[in-house]
């Protein structure tokens, strides 16, 4: 499967309503390997990637935390400054909207991964995959 499984979690802007997520988490043993975090005035949006989002998921809604999963692509980029270019150009001109995206670490030598939402995933997949960039299997993902 090319689409990885990300958890979206509502929380509060208060102390240490952050650390309850990641408490919960780590408790269950669910790592997080890729996060990322937009705030407002009153709550923020904790996006991740963990190694089982079906349990996460799960145990999260156990605890009453408002958490909610979507696909998303990961595609392996060059870790050079045309190498997201080259991707984002892709596309542009296959007409698909990138709705937000994020990065995280590559344990590859010159590779860098960048997870992305877009209007239309299985033309990205398409449009990144006939253009030579190396969507990242949700399998290969979990396991990183």
């Amino acid at each position: 499967m090319m689409l990885v499984k990300q958890i979206s979690v509502f929380v509060e802007n208060a102390r240490g309503k952050l650390s309850k997520v990641t408490e919960i988490l780590a408790k269950n043993g669910i790592n997080i390997r890729a996060l990322s975090i937009a705030d407002t005035t009153d709550f923020g949006i904790l996006r991740l990637i963990v190694q089982d989002p079906d349990k996460a998921l799960a145990v999260l809604k156990e605890n009453e935390i408002t958490v909610k999963s979507t696909d998303v692509i990961v595609v392996e980029i060059d870790d050079k400054p045309s190498g997201l270019n080259s991707a984002l150009v892709l596309l542009r001109d296959a007409g698909v909207a990138v709705e937000y995206m994020y990065a995280f670490v590559s344990k590859r030598e010159n590779e860098a991964y960048v997870i992305l939402k877009s209007d239309n995933a299985e033309q990205a997949v398409k449009a990144l995959t006939e253009g030579g960039v190396r969507v990242v299997p949700s399998k290969e993902v979990y396991e990183l």
